[in-house]
């Protein structure tokens, strides 16, 4: 796999003399990869991120994209064509006084023809499915909408990897499934995801989970690897999903079952063959006292 970002021991303090919020951080990312970040409040997940396309620039170290370097100024233009990012708070990156116009905007900058923005437009608001909302103020649209429309200017920049930071924090339940599916039908097609999350359902969608404590990466692997290890991930005030901590305390109770179970289908399917277990032995099961509780 080709590498399309790479983080060689990256530390970064907001001022001279303060702490760093990023220690000597190493890190390599293929292309097309769907990676989530996770880590408690604090641990400096966004400002890593903000590393990924030279909105900040490390302290010490490097981060290149390709075979760029972000603290090479000449080579901006270039970082940002190759890497987008969206932000918990849509509203922000919203500059256009109508959808369109908005999405216009990136291509519109890279100084390419007419007929070309035109194309990239109306490719962007179909994939995101905006088209019919193209004449809309943005004010007027809903949360979800407009991180759709934000979703849609990354998009029209065609870009190689988009980085995303919760950018499901403040939706609806809807919204949310809506830019869910969207990003992992964008990630088939070939574009690489970063998304950093607090929710740990949506980090099991990704092909790879990295966890941040206290500025450094702590973990890195399968979903499956990173999110069964629950009294670990509570340790860090990180929630376990819901389905890897019912799997977890059935097993504490006695279960014989596994753990590394992170979907609601898996989950269905330990469950079905406990009971058949059950049902086809002799022996009945009796959950165990586990701290005083059953």
């Amino acid at each position: 796999m080709k590498t399309m970002l790479r983080v060689h021991n990256l530390t970064y303090a907001y001022e001279k003399g303060h702490s760093p919020v990023l220690k000597n951080l190493n890190l390599l990312i293929g292309e097309g990869e769907y990676i989530a970040i996770i880590g408690p409040n604090g641990c400096g997940k966004t400002t890593l991120i903000r590393h990924f396309n030279a909105l900040l620039l490390p302290t010490a170290g490097e981060v290149q994209v390709e075979e760029f370097s972000t603290s090479d100024t000449k080579r901006l233009l270039e970082i940002r064509r190759r890497v987008g990012m969206a932000f918990q708070n849509a509203d922000n990156q919203i500059v256009g006084m109508s959808v369109e116009e908005d999405v216009a905007f990136g291509p519109g900058n890279l100084g390419l023809p007419s007929a070309e923005v035109r194309r990239r437009v109306d490719r962007a608001l179909a994939i995101v499915g905006l088209t019919e909302l193209r004449t809309r103020q943005p004010y007027t649209l809903s949360g979800g909408q407009k991180q759709l429309l934000a979703l849609a200017g990354l998009l029209a920049m065609e870009p190689k990897l988009i980085v995303l930071d919760e950018p499901t924090a403040s939706l609806d339940p809807e919204s949310k499934k809506k830019v869910l599916t969207l990003l992992q039908t964008l990630n088939s097609q070939g574009l690489g995801i970063i998304h950093v999350t607090h929710n740990m359902e949506e980090a099991a969608l990704a092909d790879r989970v990295l966890v941040m404590d206290k500025g450094e990466l702590v973990a890195d692997g399968r979903p499956v690897d990173i999110l069964n290890r629950v009294k670990w991930l509570k340790s860090l005030g990180l929630a376990p999903p819901t389905i890897t901590e019912l799997m977890w305390k059935l097993q504490q109770w006695g279960a014989d079952m596994s753990t590394s179970v992170i979907t609601i289908d898996a989950a269905f399917k330990e469950i079905t063959s406990l009971l058949e277990r059950l049902e086809n032995s002799s022996q009945a099961f009796i959950p165990r006292k586990v701290d005083g509780n059953v």
